[in-house]
């Protein structure tokens, strides 16, 4: 951590507990601006589909280089549908639940499912003890070291940036969301989700064949859905999985400081700010996830200090996929070549 995060890190820990009423003041979303923020990711997601067909059926398949922004664009209506999860987009329960649900057909996300799961993950996110639901699997090197040679190689696959960023993507969004693991016999809410959005997505699948094709839909719409999870699951990692993120067993755990501290401010350029819905601004959303993602930058120009907390950039960021393990006596991730050190070391 560079002297100015540090410095700012501590501004943010003499008070951290404040930080919840100082927040508060942004929970307010402004209904125009999220009409308008839907309308303006909505529409270009289409054109550039749209696009992306014209330039097949003309016979012109560098056109297909148009799956890139329709892939960012969906991945910016999943971002409104996250919003719509913590009931911060409209802040109208009805309006924002099916709101979430029209775009989970989309974005392959059962929203109902995904939303318990993800409270959950806030609720937890970095307790020691309650890993699991919602989460990137994190061992401890003791952990580690301490399973059987074939689940350490598992894990060491798990995290292979192959695995973790192109097989993983497709298997969540393309097969796992398509029932409700990890909620089975968690009633009929995870159920009715994953099946509603099931059959609404085999619905607009067999229009979209009907009215373009098979082959152009697959050219199309595959790489646009696999590009966008990529992304997505990306981003979620570098959200969690940095060095000086934060981890406590459940004594010690305090949901202010694990949500300051256990999430990073991922400091993008700013088309990729845009795109991502302000989502590295992922600390200050993990201490309130009720503030709509566009009030996010207007906290961080308002209270400067928070901007140097667990901020990464994207050289850091990339660095950030060698970081495998959480090593309890350092209070760091480390990765497996450093995990290996500390076991010949001990």
């Amino acid at each position: 951590m560079n002297v100015h995060a540090y410095a700012t890190a501590n501004v943010a820990d003499d008070n951290v507990g404040a930080w919840l009423k100082i927040l508060s003041k942004y929970r307010q979303p402004r209904f125009g601006r999220s009409v308008f923020e839907l309308i303006v990711t909505l529409l270009p997601f289409a054109a550039f589909w749209a696009g992306a067909y014209i330039s097949v059926v003309l016979g012109f398949p560098i056109g297909l280089i148009l799956v890139l922004p329709a892939a960012a664009f969906l991945l910016r209506l999943f971002m409104i549908q996250h919003d719509c999860g913590h009931g911060s987009f409209f802040a109208r329960r009805r309006l924002d639940n099916w709101t979430g649900r029209a775009l989970g057909v989309l974005t392959l996300t059962p929203y109902d499912y995904w939303r318990r799961a993800h409270a959950a993950h806030h609720a937890s996110a970095g307790n020691l003890d309650e890993r699991g639901v919602g989460d990137i699997t994190t061992l401890t090197v003791a952990e580690y070291h301490a399973l059987p040679w074939p689940r350490r190689l598992a894990y060491r696959l798990y995290r292979h940036p192959l695995v973790m960023f192109g097989i993983g993507p497709a298997w969540v969004f393309l097969f796992k969301q398509r029932l409700p693991f990890g909620m089975m016999n968690s009633g009929a809410l995870p159920w009715v989700s994953t099946m509603a959005t099931n059959l609404a997505v085999a619905i607009l699948t067999a229009l979209m064949i009907w009215a373009v094709g098979l082959v152009p839909f697959l050219l199309i719409h595959l790489p646009v859905v696999l590009l966008a999870g990529a992304a997505g699951v990306w981003l979620f990692y570098v959200q969690h999985q940095f060095e000086e993120t934060h981890w406590s067993k459940g004594d010690e755990w305090q949901f202010p400081k694990a949500a300051l501290h256990g999430a990073s401010h991922y400091d993008l350029p700013l088309v990729l700010r845009w795109i991502t819905g302000n989502i590295g601004v992922h600390h200050v959303h993990h201490l309130s996830s009720r503030i709509p993602y566009y009030r996010l930058p207007e906290v961080l120009n308002d209270h400067p200090e928070l901007a140097g907390i667990g901020r990464i950039g994207l050289w850091q960021s990339i660095q950030c996929v060698r970081l495998v393990l959480w090593d309890e006596k350092s209070g760091k991730l480390v990765s497996f070549r450093d995990a290996a050190k500390l076991a010949t070391s001990a």
